[in-house]
Order: structure tokens, then sequence, then C-alpha cells
């Protein structure tokens, strides 16, 4: 493919991608190299090499003389994932306690000061995204770029059970409280403390979908 052409079928790969993950499009789903197409305004052929992609990512299965159709999130793999993060959010956190700056632990205080403000009006949608910054800040002050990518790439991944566990407000008032506590370990550079309660966050939220029913969280 011509570098223009590949860039066109990253595009379409990633509003796809997107689409999957959003829940605009369930599993089992057929996608429509031609319907996609029209919609994107774009021939046939980036969306069959987007469609190869996801693929390769487990998103959508390629079935011989029928198409394509969506694989999506699972429990299994929602689990997996957070069984991952944990290991990987709690080694951040150690490198982070070690190498974070004095202006990031000041952001991270105006973050969960902010998460609290934004619960008492119920407003969901900034506390999501506070939560995103919160976890970016982490990556941040790991210095490791490849602990950031790999984790904010589990993150997007199950952006939409997290929004969904984001707008309970027991949820987010304890999701707060552990955050804070990982800053606090964060501010006296205890890596112990701040990897095992970093660890501990990603468990308690694999409970929390637990308690809250699968049914709900994947409909």
């Amino acid at each position: 493919m011509s570098e223009e052409s590949y860039s066109l079928s990253g595009r379409v790969f990633h509003r796809l991608r997107e689409d999957i993950l959003s829940g605009k499009y369930h599993s089992n789903e057929e996608l429509r190299e031609k319907t996609i197409g029209d919609e994107l305004g774009v021939s046939r052929t980036p969306v069959r090499e987007a469609l190869r992609q996801l693929e390769l990512e487990g998103l959508v299965k390629i079935i011989p003389n029928k198409g394509a159709v969506v694989e999506g999130i699972s429990q299994e793999d929602i689990k997996d994932i957070y069984e991952i993060r944990s290991r990987l959010e709690g080694l951040c956190a150690k490198r982070a306690a070690e190498h974070i700056t004095q202006e990031q632990i000041e952001e991270l205080e105006e973050n969960i000061f902010l998460v609290d403000f934004h619960a008492q009006k119920g407003n969901y949608s900034q506390m999501l995204e506070l939560d995103n910054r919160f976890h970016d800040i982490l990556y941040e002050a790991s210095k490791s770029r490849m602990l950031k990518q790999e984790l904010s790439n589990f993150h997007h991944y199950v952006q939409r059970v997290r929004k969904i566990t984001l707008s309970m407000p027991e949820r987010v008032i304890k999701s707060n409280d552990e955050h804070r506590q990982i800053l606090e370990a964060l501010k006296k550079h205890d890596q112990l403390q701040a990897e095992q309660l970093a660890t501990d966050h990603m468990l308690r939220t694999i409970a929390n979908m637990d308690q809250y029913g699968w049914d709900n969280l994947l409909k």
C-alpha cells in the first residue's frame, strides 16, 4: 500500500476500534465493508485492511465466505486486563515513587480535590476524565515509556466498563480514597507501599465489577 492508503486504513482502524470498544457495535454483529466505507466516505480497501488489523487485536473475527463479525471484549478479557494491569500499575507506582516531581504531586492533589467536588455535584463525565488524568500522571511519573504505552492501551480497552463503574457514587468515593492513599505513598517516596496500594486498587475494581454484575456491564 502507498503511504496515503496506509494512513487512511489507520484512521479507519482507530475509528472502528473506538466504535467497538464504546459499544456502538456488539458482539457477533456483522461488519459490512461497503456499509462502513459509505459511512466513513472511503473505499472498501482501507476498511478491509482495518478489519484485518482488528482481527490481529482480537476485536474482530473474519469468517471465510461471510465477512467480519465483532468479537468485542468478554468478561474473561476484562478480568485478564485488570489482573495484568494490577501488576503493571503496581510497578508503575513503584517507579513513580522514585521519580515523581513536586509539580506532579501538586497536580495529583488537585485531581483528587476535583473528583471530590464533582462527586458531590454528580458530574460523572468529569470524574471519568479526572480518573484518566490521575493514571496518566502516574504513568508519566514512572518515566517508563514502555509502561506508559502498555497501560494506556489497557486503559483504553476497558473504557466502556470504567464509564459504568465510575457512574456509581459509592465506587467513585472509594476509588478516590484509594487514589489519595497512593498519593500519600508517592509523597513519602515509599516505593513498596505505592506498589502495593496501586495493585490493590486494580484488584478492588475486579471485585466491584463482580458485585455490580457482568450482565449490567456488558449489555
